[in-house]
């Protein structure tokens, strides 16, 4: 079994969810935990959603900020085998991720290959357009 799980504060997550499911209506079952949306602390939450996972099961989750509660609440979890917490999470990681899945377990080296994906899309829009209208000029 595959869990995909994306974690944030507040709704960031579940507008990820919404969002990947309207481009990917066929991708994998995603789980969102949207924490302090509940009266429940965020570490009962996330127990709450790994309490099945096996040794032989795999979560992929994705959080939205490195230093941020949600995220280090993960960290115990590193421990278990085929467990990737991946921080920053954006919607071209997500794709590159989701679409990139096979029945074989995740190599870290795909996800690094997609975290680095995921970073080139995050681009100031005003110089690159810029950038292009001197490309286009110069040819």
């Amino acid at each position: 079994m595959r869990k995909i799980i994306f974690a944030s504060h507040l709704n960031f997550a579940k507008g990820l969810e919404e969002t990947v499911k309207f481009i990917m209506p066929n991708s994998a079952e995603i789980v969102t935990i949207t924490a302090y949306t509940q009266n429940i602390p965020v570490e009962e939450e996330i127990a709450a959603h790994l309490a099945d996972l096996t040794e032989e099961d795999e979560a992929i989750i994705f959080t939205d900020l490195l230093g941020g509660s949600v995220n280090q609440a993960f960290v115990p979890y590193l421990s278990k085998s085929h467990v990737h917490v991946i921080t920053g999470m954006n919607l071209p990681l997500i794709i590159t991720v989701l679409l990139g899945l096979g029945d074989e377990y995740v190599e870290p080296a795909f996800l690094e290959k997609a975290i680095q994906e995921g970073q080139e899309q995050i681009i100031y829009v005003n110089s690159y357009l810029a950038a292009q209208g001197l490309d286009d000029e110069d040819e």
